[in-house]
Order: C-alpha cells, then structure tokens, then sequence
C-alpha cells in the first residue's frame, strides 16, 4: 500500500539550470540554478505555473516578431527595401499581387494564388474580415489590417504549439521555451503562414501520445493541407508500429486522415494535393536557399553546367530515398526503440536537407521535434545562430536578384553559398546527435530521467516485438538497468 501510494505521488519536473551545462552557467547572472531542495512539479506554484510562463514568453517573442516587420508597416512592403529590413512577408505578397486585395477568391479565375489548399481557404477567409477594393488598387490601411490580423491569428497558433509541446515534454516542459523564443521563429513566424501546419502536426502529436487515434488522423488530414509534410508524422507512427507490432493507432489514424483527404483535398485536383515546394527552376525568379540552389550558383562561378529541373528534382528525391531507408534501417534495428519525436525529427530533417525549393521559414517545420528529442542546449544554440546568419543571408541575396538594389549593401554569391552550407552541415549535426541518442539510449536525457516516450502513446513502454522488455538507465546510478514503466505524469 505504501509503495502504491508513493507511485501516485507527482514526479518532479526536470530543471534546466540543473541538468544542462551551459544553462547553469549561463543562470548564474540571474541568481544561479534552481536549489537543490526545492520541488518543481511536487509543489504546486502560486502564479507563475511553467504553461503560464511559456505563454509570457511566446507572447513576448510574438510581439517582437511584429515588431521587425515595423519598418514595412511604416513605409509599405516595396521593393527592395522590404529585403534589405528583412520585413517580407507572404501575407502581404498574397493581397497586393495575388488577388486577395481586389476580393478575389484564391480559387477563383483569374486568382494567382499558388500555395497549398488549406492555405489558401485561410488567406480567403482573413480577406473577409478586411476591406478589400473592386477595382483592383489595394489600400495601403487594408493592407497592414490584413497583416494585422493574420499576425493576431499566426500568434494564438505560436501559443497553442509551445502549450502543446510543452505538454508532450511530460517531466522537461521548458523544453517548450526553445519554440517559444527560438531567433528563427521570431524571424521568421510573421513572414508564411507555416506555423499553421506546424500547429496541426503537434496536436496530431499530442491526440496520438493520448491514444485518440482517430482525432490525430483527422489533424494530420488537415494539416496535409497546409503542408504534406505533416504525413510524416503518420510515417514515424508507422515505423515505431512495425518495431512494437502495435498497429491499432497507426491503422485508425492512416484510415481517418485518408478519409479527411479525400472530403477536402481530392475534390480540388492533384496539383492542390502535392503542395510542396519540391520543383526548383533557377530560370524564374523564386530564389531558394537549398543544397541544388547553392551548386548552381558555384557552377554559375566556375562555368560549369547548372542541373535542370529534372535532374534537380531526380537527385533531390533519390537522396531523400536513400535517408529515409537509412533512416528506417535505425528505427527498426537499433538496440532500444526509439521515441516518435525522434522518428519524426529525423524524418523531417531529411526532406529539409534535400528539399529543392527551400526557404528559411520551412526550418520551423523542426522546432517543435527537436525540443522534443532533447537535444543539449548548446547545439541548439550555434544551430539557431547558423540559421540566423543563414535568414539575413538568403535576404540579401534576395534582395540583390529580385531588384536593382544598391551594389554596396547586396551580398556576393560566394558568401551567400556559404551560408546554405553552414545551414546544412549543422542541421545535419543536430540529426547526427539524434541519431546517437537512438543508438546509444544512455546518451538520451528523456529515458537518463526515468522516462520512456511520454508523446509515444502507445508505444510508451511497449517491449519491441523481437525483443526484452526495454530498460532503463538510473541517472544515479548508469550502471544499473530496470524495467521501463510508463511515464507517471
């Protein structure tokens, strides 16, 4: 009885400022980490709960975010002073070129709206909620209301992703704080409307991790609207299945996200079903800052011949092929079963290091994984300073092909180049860490706290189908194996 009711006490959450380096030093200009007989997550506080922290927080880095698009909201978004402030934004792209200014619907003839189905539903209702003009000259006042409001709209979805992870996180909720403050969100978030399938791609998550199979099938249905990146999480689902042999989450999810596609996507015709950004031509104008993008313009330099759409495309998803066996191959022999964020993550990161037409928003699709995945601070922190350097890089560049800016402050394409590189060797590091975590379960900080895969659903604690019951590893003592309980919050 003693020992039923000391397992049903609350766990204590795991503190930063204790358990990672480079957050305990950095601590010590706010009064050093937390004590070590104080009890978070045992002792209940008064105001200041870690959710209602997170949410100060994403609020904070959300207004900022606003902010940097000031200088546009003051002058107008032109060109090329909108690049050279780092003020663009697709929001306002859509309504002054695309249509939605002059009330045109994005479906209807005429409309230049190209992005993703369910994108384009959202665009076309935040229209409504603004006066637009017949005869096709868009007032600057509809303008930034336009912006406002999908800026007010993007921030709730910012909040409920942080909430959300937050909760996935189980014993490390302020591992939330990377999404909610992380520089390429602040960035980058009030630039596409990509937060939206991020957001839906969590709660699929989440729905998933409290085994309601059938919502996380609907979420993720949705969200293949805004992005088909977001199936990938039904593909990690899929493997982890495989390696469990429980399949009855992966088979109501699969079934009512196919459902969900047929009933709102396939009416509208392929080309608004496959909405990624995978073709890359450099003859137009859309510059990207991928892998092929970066060897066209050194081929440019050197005088060597430039790959063609089709061959871009052919490499790009032939070396996407080889990853994700790659990548299957670890999930299925490592010695422990890995944990889903981590499935996901590494997934992601493959499609992101090959993706043809890439831009720097698409990094958000990572974030909410890679809090997940616990990786160590420091990495986090030189991978967000790559991807800063990397975001005023593409800019510039921008800025110098798509007008005539100034000579002295336009970027040279070697530097640019770099920048792509830079971006692409320490997202690789980040998956590399990962991957290590999966092989060597020691290394993970989630299961070195005495936790399995609190965001696995049912996969938490599950023994692999060929294989002992998982273990693990006491933090006091490395040595020593027990069995895997589930998680207790």
């Amino acid at each position: 009885m003693e020992q039923e009711q000391g397992q049903r006490r609350p766990a204590s959450i795991s503190v930063p400022t204790r358990r990672d380096p480079l957050l305990r030093h950095v601590a010590e200009v706010a009064g050093g980490p937390l004590g070590r007989h104080a009890a978070p997550g045992r002792v209940r506080p008064a105001v200041f709960t870690v959710g209602r922290v997170l949410i100060l927080m994403t609020t904070a880095a959300a207004v900022l975010a606003v902010l940097i698009k000031a200088p546009c909201r003051t002058d107008g978004w032109t060109r090329p002073a909108q690049f050279y402030r780092g003020c663009y934004s697709d929001w306002t792209e859509a309504f002054q070129f695309q249509g939605l200014g002059s009330g045109l619907s994005p479906f209807a003839e005429g409309s230049t709206f190209d992005g993703p189905l369910l994108v384009g539903v959202f665009a076309g209702l935040v229209a409504l909620l603004v006066p637009t003009s017949a005869d096709g000259i868009v007032q600057t006042q509809s303008l930034m209301q336009y912006f406002d409001v999908n800026a007010v709209l993007i921030a709730a979805a910012w909040i409920g992703t942080v909430v959300t992870v937050m909760r996935l996180a189980s014993r490390r909720p302020w591992d939330a704080a990377l999404v909610a403050v992380a520089p390429i969100a602040i960035l980058t978030a009030t630039s596409s409307w990509v937060l939206l399938s991020v957001l839906l791609s969590v709660l699929a998550a989440w729905a998933f991790a409290q085994e309601r199979y059938v919502i996380s099938g609907v979420l993720l249905g949705f969200g293949a609207g805004f992005s088909v990146h977001v199936l990938l999480v039904l593909a990690a689902v899929i493997l982890l299945a495989i390696r469990t042999g429980r399949f009855r989450g992966a088979l109501l999810s699969g079934g009512s996200l196919i459902a969900v596609w047929v009933l709102t996507v396939l009416p509208f015709g392929p080309e608004r079903i496959l909405a990624l950004p995978w073709e890359y031509d450099p003859a137009r104008l859309g510059i990207s800052s991928s892998l092929w993008a970066g060897y066209d313009l050194l081929a440019q330099r050197l005088g060597l011949p430039v790959l063609s759409p089709v061959a871009t495309a052919t490499l790009a998803f032939t070396i996407l092929a080889v990853l994700v066996a790659l990548i299957c191959l670890l999930v299925l022999r490592a010695p422990r079963r890995p944990r889903l964020p981590q499935v996901i993550l590494l997934l992601l990161g493959a499609l992101v290091l090959v993706l043809p037409d890439y831009p720097p928003a698409l990094t958000l699709w990572l974030l909410p994984f890679v809090a997940l995945s616990y990786v160590d601070w420091r990495i986090l922190c030189v991978w967000q300073l790559v991807e800063l350097l990397h975001w005023w890089a593409y800019w510039m560049y921008v800025a110098r092909e798509a007008s005539s800016g100034v000579v002295e402050n336009n970027i040279d394409s070697p530097y640019y180049v770099a920048a792509i590189l830079a971006r692409l060797l320490a997202t690789g590091y980040l998956l590399y860490r990962v991957a290590q975590h999966i092989l060597e379960p020691t290394y993970d900080p989630a299961r070195r706290i005495g936790i399995d895969d609190p965001a696995g659903g049912p996969f938490d604690g599950a023994p692999d189908r060929h294989a002992p019951a998982p273990v693990l590893l006491s933090e006091s003592s490395p040595n020593l194996t027990i069995t895997a309980p589930k998680d207790p919050q």
